[in-house]
């Protein structure tokens, strides 16, 4: 098949011309119309202004973060890996963050290119909050931790901890130590398969050394977790918590477990 390279072109241009344009709102603001929109549907919103010494100034007027905020807590989205994927991603797409808005400055000639630099950018911002739905192992501890603490009084927790006067305990760390209502609780985040075998083994040494200890296992997604590889760390474990997200269920067995 042969193409008609100049006639494709042609047609290209004249789809994405189409596609985006200028109107100028009610309140007397610069719009740009494109075809970008979130996953609900809602465009992104983007305006031109004036910007210094001949140049254009892009922004969203602070509409993204906006849009993010309905279902996501904009203070956890700056913190932690979350926080570092957004810092990530302006300054990799030449964005900044000025109490709230995204801008991002540029030339007439370059207009064109810096609409889609911008629209990329807002679809990257908007992808990180699917670490809320599907986690990587990172958030998935600060998730945990931030759900523990939340629970649980600071000074009857102990962190990577490793049990005192023990052999080789160094080798064997707990993830968290809390003070139980019947004996210590240790519990173990099980985001994923060599977490979970880990786990078995950490668990499997104490059981053999005669520690008294309850334990909790707070997994990603259980599910995820191989048939035989979860059988073995039941054999050892106590409690499970399939998900974060069955957060009654992290609940109520915090609060039989922990004193």
């Amino acid at each position: 098949m042969s193409f008609d390279l100049p006639l494709l072109e042609e047609q290209l241009c004249k789809t994405l011309c189409g596609e985006v344009r200028i109107r100028k709102t009610p309140q007397g603001y610069l719009q740009i119309v494109t075809p970008f929109t979130f996953t609900d549907g809602d465009t992104f919103q983007l305006y031109l202004e004036e910007a210094a010494a001949g140049g254009v100034r892009l922004t969203d007027y602070g509409h993204t973060l906006m849009h993010l905020s309905y279902e996501n807590d904009l203070v956890k989205f700056r913190e932690g890996t979350r926080g570092k994927l957004f810092e990530q991603v302006l300054a990799t797409s030449g964005l900044s963050e000025e109490q709230g808005k995204l801008v991002l400055n540029s030339s007439l000639e370059s207009l064109g290119t810096s609409v889609l630099q911008f629209g990329q950018a807002l679809t990257r911002v908007y992808d990180i909050t699917f670490l809320n739905r599907a986690r990587v192992a990172s958030t998935f501890y600060e998730d945990l931790k931030e759900a523990l603490y939340s629970l649980v009084a600071p000074e009857k927790i102990q962190p990577n901890f490793t049990l005192p006067d023990q052999g080789e305990a160094d080798s064997y760390p707990i993830d968290y130590r809390i003070e139980g209502k019947r004996a210590p609780l240790f519990l173990f985040g099980i985001p994923s398969r060599d977490k979970a075998r880990l786990a078995t083994i950490i668990l499997e040494h104490w059981l053999r050394a005669k520690i008294d200890f309850d334990s909790l296992l707070i997994f990603q997604d259980q599910q995820e977790i191989p048939r035989l590889d979860l059988a073995r760390l039941s054999n050892v474990g106590g409690e499970m918590v399939a998900s974060l997200d069955a957060s009654e269920d992290f609940h109520r067995k915090i609060i039989k477990l922990a004193a």
